[in-house]
């Protein structure tokens, strides 16, 4: 995969805005954790291997654990989640993929049920904001620096 162009050079101003928009989620009701499980989660189903690799260790940092990671795309079949990780997990997937579903009822009852007005609005800003890095890194190509094989293991 050849990388196509660097948004932050072709357009200083874009890359700005879309800073600003970044840093403005780590101010919102949902926690660190959370915020970077729905990172990681967002850009597997997107394909996003630069924002995959880049979030990892944020994660784990974060509090996400490791088991957490491993088993996250098949997160409703894991019990490693629980139920506040499940509706903020559903959610993104269903507005991630909102051209197939919809953004159905039981996505949102099960977030409602879960979530505060305020943090359904926030958690919908960082699976927005996440959607839209995914979009600038995999439609341009960026891509990841390869590990060492000793930090692969």
């Amino acid at each position: 995969m050849t990388p196509r162009l660097n948004m932050h050079t072709a357009s200083p101003e874009a890359a700005k805005a879309m800073l600003a928009l970044e840093n403005a989620t780590h101010n919102l009701t949902i926690g660190p954790a959370l915020r970077m499980l729905i990172k990681m989660r967002v850009s597997q189903i997107n394909g996003c291997a630069y924002c995959l690799e880049m979030h990892a260790p944020e994660a784990l940092k974060a509090g996400v654990t490791q088991q957490q990671l491993d088993v996250l795309a098949a997160w409703r079949e894991s019990p490693a989640f629980d139920a506040r990780e499940r509706a903020a997990l559903g959610w993104a997937d269903t507005l991630t993929r909102i051209e197939a579903t919809g953004a159905p009822e039981a996505d949102y009852a099960a977030l409602a049920e879960e979530f505060s007005k305020a943090e359904q609005v926030d958690l919908t800003l960082i699976i927005n904001a996440i959607n839209g890095w995914n979009r600038f890194a995999v439609g341009f190509r960026s891509q990841h620096p390869a590990r060492k094989a000793q930090d692969a293991a």
